[in-house]
């Protein structure tokens, strides 16, 4: 049965843990952080993170429910970060990308968390303070509500899809993700023209850009396209 959750003055603990280090829902987040990237999500478990913290692993409990909601603390985390020290141009077609590069970014500095939290909606403050910035960049843009809902639907989910697109690759085995990327060259740039044409006619170009994320292009392309829509809406 999940044990209640107490306010964070109830819940520090107040001796340091064998780490010397008092816990929080910042060093427990931190931590985990580390431990997905040396160990991958299968790897983070109570009791490991219990070790790294030098803490007994039902401490662990006094911060989240369950791992499940430090899963949950995690993307928090990663939406933070993206938002963090980040300032509003005035201008929302560059605010946008600027946002969605960060929030892509930031996901892929940890590919591991990444593909364990990109998929969730957490519903815990930062992951709110960014949905409601972007939809006052949309609103104050001029879009409508409904045409406001339908670009921020599309610009996050594109956002966060790209993001574990990526960092699916990026947690390969090193191995694994050279060869990945060397089969445009290895293979692709070999297929005879007579029964491949199109793909032979641009092997070249599918080499030198297969290995890079698409993100930046699909997200200028969606905002293209709700640029075309705003116009639209205000003639």
């Amino acid at each position: 049965m999940p044990k209640k959750v107490v306010s964070e003055s109830e819940r520090r603990r107040r001796r340091p843990t064998k780490q010397g280090a008092v816990l929080s829902e910042e060093l427990i987040v931190g931590t985990a952080l580390r431990m997905l990237r040396e160990h991958g999500g299968s790897g983070l478990t109570a009791r490991r993170l219990g070790l790294a913290l030098g803490c007994d692993p039902s401490a662990l409990y006094r911060y989240f429910r369950g791992m499940d909601e430090l899963t949950l603390a995690i993307g928090d985390e990663l939406i933070g970060r993206a938002l963090a020290g980040w300032r509003a141009g005035g201008r929302w077609r560059d605010d946008l990308r600027d946002l969605g590069l960060r929030i892509h970014r930031s996901y892929l500095d940890h590919p591991q968390a990444a593909a364990l939290t990109a998929s969730r909606v957490t519903g815990r403050d930062r992951e709110i303070a960014a949905d409601e910035t972007i939809l006052g960049i949309l609103r104050g843009a001029g879009f409508p509500d409904p045409a406001a809902v339908r670009v921020y639907h599309a610009f996050i989910d594109q956002a966060l899809a790209f993001a574990a697109l990526d960092a699916a690759s990026l947690a390969l085995p090193a191995e694994a993700r050279t060869a990945d990327e060397r089969m445009w060259e290895s293979t692709y740039a070999r297929l005879p023209a007579d029964t491949h044409p199109h793909i032979a006619a641009t092997a070249g170009l599918l080499a030198a850009r297969m290995a890079d994320s698409a993100y930046p292009v699909a997200l200028d392309m969606l905002l293209d396209s709700a640029e075309h829509q705003l116009a639209t809406c205000r003639c």
